[in-house]
């Protein structure tokens, strides 16, 4: 063979945190995952790390993890301030897709009504985001994705796109669908 074979996608990341239980509301009760399993010692794994597996809904079908975190007490404390660009971190964000744009939005006022903090709120060309961080200091951000023929005929142009919106009140739970952006490659010779 000549090149390697194009994956799918990804299929699972795995975080390393410093405190797995505190980590584990973060991504239940904050995100909204479902823990579907946790290393236990066996024969010949008598002394396992502590690790739990996380699923997200699939079209109400469970992967076997989307996501899994593994305690490591010995990482640093989180940046005091999260930020877009320039953390002290090795994993930039992770991005979480809901499935629908009334699920993002119901997503959206849950976490308002709980407090969490905003930290970012974008619409990009292919998505509109919200970005918030976990207790290690990971940007997540939450998302759904517009529609393809949005997107797909100059994905590098909707990658480069961004409004920024307001992260705090009302306004930080509006989301329009209407004179959205499309984006299309010009053809130079009627350039």
């Amino acid at each position: 063979m000549d090149k390697p074979v194009t994956p799918r996608g990804i299929n699972h990341l795995v975080l390393n945190v410093r405190d797995l239980d505190e980590s584990h509301r973060f991504w239940t009760e904050v995100v909204g995952f479902k823990q579907v399993g946790e290393l236990k010692p066996t024969a010949q794994r008598p002394n396992p790390p502590k690790m739990r597996f996380y699923s997200g809904d699939r079209g109400g079908q469970t992967h076997h993890h989307d996501i899994a975190l593994v305690e490591n007490s010995a990482l640093p404390a989180p940046p005091a301030d999260w930020k877009m660009f320039g953390m002290p971190v090795a994993v930039n964000h992770i991005a979480i897709t809901l499935p629908d744009r009334e699920s993002w939005l119901r997503q959206l006022a849950y976490l308002q009504a709980r407090g969490v903090t905003f930290d970012r709120r974008v619409e990009h060309g292919m998505t509109h985001s919200l970005y918030i961080h976990d207790p290690n200091g990971y940007g997540v951000e939450l998302l759904y994705d517009l529609p393809k023929e949005i997107w797909e005929g100059d994905i590098d142009a909707a990658l480069n796109w961004v409004k920024v919106l307001p992260t705090e009140g009302a306004e930080a739970l509006d989301d329009r669908t209407q004179d959205l952006p499309t984006f299309r490659q010009t053809d130079p010779a009627t350039s």
